[in-house]
């Protein structure tokens, strides 16, 4: 099945990079989960920031979201939103190859150690297994963002 992105989330993609609008319209079209992008999950103002940080939605003031350089999808089982961590590793492999096919540097939030999924060997499973491995032999704990991509430099 080929999904789109609904009207609701284009328009909160409004200010966002073109480059990161187009890997995810053309992600949408090849995914095997359809997504969408929720409230706040394009550009935001300082204050929508500071009010995600101060409800600990959000681990940072300097967020890519304030330059437009960040989103956060959604999952959907039909209708229903779902936040099971398989279904993202599934969008980020369509986010990957997007990413690859249009050309841009693309970060995952569930595998902060590679700043360019697309040139990445492997599935964004094993990218995000792989960021958990080197966190924990570095004695820290992993953070992961799954629902997160951000424009990088390579």
């Amino acid at each position: 099945m080929t999904f789109k992105l609904s009207q609701r989330s284009l328009d909160r993609l409004e200010g966002v990079d073109k480059s990161l609008v187009a890997v995810a319209k053309y992600a949408i079209g090849i995914t095997s989960v359809d997504f969408g992008i929720p409230h706040l999950g394009g550009l935001r103002t300082m204050d929508q920031q500071r009010e995600l940080f101060e409800k600990k939605a959000s681990q940072t003031m300097k967020s890519k979201h304030l330059e437009g350089i960040a989103i956060d999808t959604v999952a959907y089982i039909g209708p229903r939103v779902s936040w099971e961590l398989s279904l993202y590793d599934d969008i980020a492999d369509a986010m990957k190859e997007a990413a690859k096919d249009i050309g841009v540097h693309l970060r995952w939030g569930a595998a902060w150690h590679i700043n360019s999924i697309g040139e990445y060997d492997g599935t964004m499973e094993q990218a995000m297994t792989d960021y958990i491995d080197l966190r924990r032999s570095q004695g820290r704990r992993p953070f992961i963002d799954a629902p997160h991509f951000e424009l990088s430099v390579s």
